[in-house]
């Protein structure tokens, strides 16, 4: 069985909500049905058929060409294998609970929103708000792992509750923002105002820091000993994190946000 394949036939002119092709939508359905499969399209439904060459029989393992108009690719995915060949548009891996989706780009804004489980993995850059809670909602990530091989936007982390978030690269303003839990990992530097209004949760950082706010406590040198362990759990994911430098080295502690009685950590790699 060879994977499901979606080819675009030409450059998308208008976003197109990807949803329905993921693994759980496609299974058990014939050629002809994927082929008639309604997406919504700018501000028309159009056929599946219509926008993609389809080929491949296996609906657990797909793969769609990549755009940066290419939306909501991997929504509620909750298992199999999505890979999106190319970048991604916004809402990527937006409540999925199960399974992998890999973008061999970069992804829009809102990528992991939201997140339930599985393993989203960006090799370009993320845009704003990564693995964050949609607007309105107060609760983001949940479970699972975010893995970016390029840079990520502002906010990462938004209303975190749980699961890790993995940043190779460089992270923006505001990183972990009103986090309640979980882990980000940044191998970069990062912007401003990080752990802003954060109350539990931790931040890994590699790189120097633009600043930290003055409601940290700064709580000096340490070695800690559940660090090792936190990051032997992501040698399996083929991740910088996972390098045995990494798990040794001692870090500079810093606990808040106190301003809102926070307990969360910054880790500053020394």
């Amino acid at each position: 069985m060879t994977a499901l394949s979606f080819t675009l036939k030409s450059p998308l002119r208008q976003r197109l909500d990807a949803s329905p092709l993921v693994p759980d939508r496609l299974l058990g359905k014939s050629p002809k049905e994927i082929a008639t499969l309604d997406l919504q399209y700018g501000n028309r439904r159009i056929a599946a058929a219509d926008l993609f060459d389809i080929a491949g029989d296996d609906a657990e393992s797909v793969r769609i060409s990549g755009s940066p108009k290419l939306d909501f690719a991997g929504r509620g995915m909750t298992r199999g294998s999505l890979i999106i060949d190319g970048d991604a548009g916004a809402y990527v891996g937006m409540h999925m609970k199960g399974g992998r989706l890999c973008v061999s780009g970069s992804a829009g804004l809102y990528a992991a929103c939201e997140l339930k489980g599985g393993i989203v993995e960006i090799c370009g850059n993320a845009g704003d708000l990564l693995g964050s809670a949609l607007p309105g909602n107060k609760k983001g990530m949940s479970e699972g792992v975010v893995i970016v091989r390029g840079d990520a936007g502002d906010r990462v982390g938004d209303h975190m509750r749980r699961g890790s978030i993995l940043i190779e690269g460089n992270a923006g303003m505001y990183l972990g923002a009103r986090m309640t839990a979980g882990t980000i990992a940044v191998r970069g530097r990062i912007g401003a105002c990080a752990g802003y209004a954060m109350k539990r949760g931790t931040l890994l950082v590699y790189g120097s820091p633009v600043s930290i706010g003055a409601t940290f406590n700064d709580c000096g040198l340490h070695t800690l000993g559940f660090l090792p362990l936190l990051l032997k759990g992501y040698q399996g994911l083929n991740t910088c994190f996972s390098e045995t430098r990494a798990c040794r080295s001692r870090v500079r502690r810093l606990v808040g946000d106190l301003s809102v009685q926070g307990r969360g950590e910054i880790l500053l790699v020394a």
